[in-house]
């Protein structure tokens, strides 16, 4: 089985390309959080895990998931995981590790996998250019199948990971400061002049955190759910929403093969 999360599609369109090479059951991490299922493995299945990096460290949604996990009979089955980063991922592999051994699971290969930039709320952060979009996809594909092919062999200690320079920096410090402050979604605006009542933002969201108030503006529910994908801001068609004011003159981007 594959757990997912993902939010403006590029870890999706990973672990759905993962399901189909397998054969193997593809499970959303937000959902299968809310229903808080059992797992049974069946003869010789795979546990593999994809997410999107936040702040290099696994997001915080995924690190909730595998504590309350419930995986009956996981002795013995290949554990893998994919995460997607915009450029590295420093210690996240090293994080998810610690989180998959107080449950009982232990990683056998780790894979990261480079694909458009989608975070853009620090003054160092854009969106790639189109032709890097699709430099990254392109290249994203033949390394996914690179995977792919480790992945179905049950390959032990394959290490692909980009970690940066100083990665203990990055998701100890910087990482660890990211994930405790900046991670809310208090500062989402909408511009009410600019909205068209579409709807897009709550059908992008998630974790299920917006919802259309009586005049069909998006509204955040403030209730701890939000990751910070910026998904309802990648996903708005006449760009109304906002995370502050420093996303205003910023692109936008999702997957859109994964509509």
């Amino acid at each position: 089985m594959i757990f997912y999360f993902s939010g403006t599609g590029n870890t999706r369109w990973a672990a759905r390309t993962l399901a189909e090479r397998t054969g193997e059951r593809l499970l959303s991490i937000p959902g299968e959080l809310r229903e808080r299922h059992a797992y049974q493995l069946a003869d010789g299945e795979r546990i593999g895990f994809c997410f999107p990096v936040h702040g290099w460290q696994p997001p915080h949604i995924v690190r909730e998931f595998i504590r309350c996990m419930d995986i009956r009979n996981a002795e013995g089955h290949y554990c893998y995981a994919v995460a997607t980063c915009g450029d590295n991922i420093g210690l996240t592999m090293e994080l998810l590790g610690k989180e998959l051994r107080l449950c009982g699971l232990r990683l056998d290969s780790v894979f990261s996998l480079i694909m458009p930039e989608s975070y853009v709320c620090l003054p160092f952060m854009y969106t790639d250019t189109p032709e890097r979009e699709r430099e990254k996809i392109a290249q994203a594909a033949v390394d996914l199948d690179a995977y792919a092919r480790l992945i179905v062999e049950r390959k032990a200690g394959e290490v692909h990971t980009q970690r940066g320079a100083a990665p203990w920096f990055l998701s100890h410090v910087i990482g660890a400061y990211f994930n405790k402050q900046m991670i809310t979604d208090r500062k989402f605006t909408v511009d009410a002049d600019r909205c068209i009542h579409c709807g897009r933002c709550q059908q992008a969201c998630p974790t299920g955190d917006v919802s259309l108030n009586d005049l069909r503006l998006p509204q955040w529910r403030h209730d701890g759910s939000c990751t910070c994908c910026l998904s309802c801001y990648h996903h708005c068609p006449v760009h109304a929403i906002n995370y502050g004011r420093i996303t205003r003159r910023r692109g936008q981007y999702f997957f859109r093969n994964e509509e």
